[in-house]
C-alpha cells in the first residue's frame, strides 16, 4: 500500500470510525513522523503494553482516592471498588473497566439465576389441559374440544381472581 501524501511504502496504517464514517490514513515514515504519529517498533517496549492496559492511564495510576486511599492499579488488581469516593476519583479509567467486564454495558446488567421457573398447580393443570386439547382438535372431537376449552378459560380466570386477592390483602394490612 502506498502513502496517502506520496508514492512511498506506507509503514503506518489507521483506521478510524467517527459519527458511523469509516476514515483510512495511509502514510510513509516521513510523513507519519511528520504528522506526529508514532511508528510501531520505534517505541519503548513500555509505552506500547500500556497501550494494550485497559483504562489505565498514566495520570490515574499514581493517583489515590482521597477518602480510602487505595490506587486503580489496587482496585483493577482485586476488582473492587474501595468507597462511592472512588467512583468519582476514578471515573474516567473506571468506565473503560465497567464496560470491559460488563460485556459492552455502560452499567451492571445483573446476572440471569440458574434455576429455571418452576411452575405452580395452576400452570401444571393449564398445561396438561393444553395437551388433552390439542388431542381433542386432531382427533376431531369438537364437543370434548369446547368442554376443554372452557375448563381452561375457567382455570385463568380463577388464577387471575386469586392474585386480584392477594394483592389486596397485601395493600391491606
Amino acid at each position: 500500500m502506498k502513502c496517502d501524501l506520496c508514492n512511498k511504502p506506507a509503514v503506518v496504517h489507521e483506521v478510524s470510525i467517527t459519527g458511523g464514517k469509516k476514515k483510512e490514513v495511509h502514510l510513509c515514515l516521513e510523513h507519519a513522523q511528520a504528522a506526529g504519529i508514532a511508528i510501531p517498533g520505534q517505541q519503548p517496549i513500555n509505552k506500547l503494553l500500556t497501550k494494550f492496559v485497559i483504562g489505565q492511564s498514566p495520570k490515574t495510576s499514581g493517583t489515590q482516592c482521597p477518602n480510602c486511599g487505595i490506587t486503580f492499579a489496587q482496585i483493577k488488581r482485586a476488582n473492587l471498588i474501595g468507597c462511592p469516593e472512588c467512583y468519582n476519583t476514578f471515573q474516567d479509567s473506571l468506565g473503560s473497566l465497567i464496560e470491559h467486564s460488563q460485556f459492552g454495558a455502560s452499567s451492571h446488567v445483573g446476572r440471569v439465576p440458574n434455576r429455571k421457573h418452576t411452575p405452580n398447580q395452576f400452570e401444571l393443570r393449564a398445561r396438561k389441559l393444553m395437551k388433552e386439547l390439542d388431542a381433542a382438535v386432531t382427533a376431531e372431537q369438537y364437543e370434548r374440544a369446547a368442554v376443554l376449552r372452557d375448563r381452561l378459560d375457567k382455570l385463568s380466570t380463577d388464577v387471575h381472581t386469586e392474585e386480584e386477592d392477594k394483592q389486596g390483602e397485601e395493600s391491606g394490612s
